[in-house]
């Protein structure tokens, strides 16, 4: 049994943890009024108002005026995410992490130790509760795909079981605006094509969708169809590797949208491999489509990616060749081949630039996992956002 483990409006559940006021008021994440950037996430509070993750800040104070804009604190999630990890982690030796706010673990041959599906997943939903203070929603099906799908009903907090054998008939009983990885213009083809029902799209047949949607969509969308997994989220073999991304509610064709989003990424990455002591020499972006076309450009280059500037310069070249201007449904990067960290027994007594640079970096991160406080570059004065009003 696959379970994919979602934790509910992370950055903003967190913000809501740590500021007990905030509870129940419409809080958005991301960028400052006033500022260029995106929504980073928002609470089940502002998404009322129809504010969403990676709309533009201005959509967002147009949608919802009075609410809380706060800054993106990335060492206090990626602290609070390392514990949900780590409790993950003692119910199966299997977990993928695909991002900083969830996870799928494989639970074949648990159930001696944690019992049936619905008993291991109600022990783990109360371990991260009891330990953290969050909640996290869990889909448990036979396949990653359903799992994901399922994770997403009675959020938050929820809990949905697909048993084997019941992958087709879950997915018949979804609404075609709820298939996902058929984003805002596939939707738009199913409106003009009359398809209104998963069941009508599984009737078309794999090779009559691959004539309407080309073959990598056809195929995409008659797995789904049927409750198989269409290999989304298939491992790399061979290559020890970490990795984010995000699937947008809406294809985005913005590039300095998308660009920014890149950065959150590479930072993200960066403080995940400082933390876990490890480094690589290659980067990769996942780029995919909303025909479906999903294109995985990387590079390895001479020396390692260990600073989140220089991470995201290199994630960004590979995006600008990559990029055929469409409107893109899921973003992502990570780096590959990891290496362990290993001390240096003696460094340069002028190191060079970028190195200079990982090293001031690291020192950062150092100082804010100590709680001394919070360093920011100052490219990203305005992204992040500007202090609270009346915070220390």
């Amino acid at each position: 049994m696959q379970f994919h483990v979602d934790m509910d409006a992370f950055y903003a559940s967190v913000e809501q943890l740590d500021r007990p006021e905030l509870a129940g008021m419409p809080v958005i994440v991301g960028a400052a009024p006033g500022h260029r950037g995106v929504v980073s996430t928002c609470s089940y509070e502002a998404r009322a108002f129809g504010v969403h993750s990676a709309m533009p800040i201005s959509e967002a104070v147009r949608l919802c005026p009075g609410g809380i804009f706060l800054p993106v604190r990335m060492e206090r999630y990626l602290e609070l995410s390392r514990t949900v990890m780590d409790i993950l982690g003692e119910f199966s030796p299997d977990l993928r992490q695909i991002s900083v706010d969830e996870a799928f673990l494989d639970m074949t041959g648990t159930e001696g130790l944690w019992g049936a599906p619905r008993e291991a997943a109600t022990r783990l939903k109360e371990e991260v509760r009891n330990r953290t203070g969050l909640t996290v929603s869990v889909g448990a099906a036979s396949n990653r795909y359903i799992a994901k799908i399922a994770s997403g009903f009675r959020k938050p907090d929820g809990l949905t079981i697909v048993p084997p054998g019941g992958e087709e008939e879950f997915m018949s009983g979804l609404p075609i605006g709820k298939l996902w990885g058929a984003g805002e213009k596939t939707q738009e083809r199913f409106r003009e094509l009359g398809i209104r029902s998963v069941p009508q799209l599984r009737a078309i047949g794999k090779a009559g969708l691959s004539a309407l949607f080309g073959n990598a969509g056809g195929a995409f969308l008659y797995a789904a169809a049927c409750g198989q997994d269409p290999g989304i989220f298939r491992t790399d073999p061979g290559s020890r590797s970490m990795s984010t991304e995000r699937t947008f509610g809406r294809d985005i064709a913005d590039p300095e949208t998308l660009e920014s989003l890149l950065l959150g990424m590479a930072q993200e990455i960066s403080q995940r491999a400082w933390r876990e002591g490890v480094r690589s020499k290659t980067v990769f972006i996942k780029l995919r489509y909303a025909d479906f076309r999903t294109l995985n450009p990387r590079r390895t280059s001479s020396s390692f990616f260990e600073e989140s500037g220089v991470l995201w310069s290199e994630a960004c070249r590979l995006f600008r060749s990559a990029w055929n201007g469409g409107p893109v449904r899921l973003l992502g990067l990570g780096l590959g081949n990891l290496q362990d960290r290993k001390p240096e027994s003696q460094g340069e007594l002028f190191p060079a630039g970028d190195d200079r640079r990982a090293r001031v970096e690291q020192a950062v991160f150092e100082l804010e996992r100590k709680g001394v406080g919070k360093v920011t570059r100052a490219r990203l004065i305005g992204r992040e956002g500007d202090r609270i009003p009346g915070d220390p």
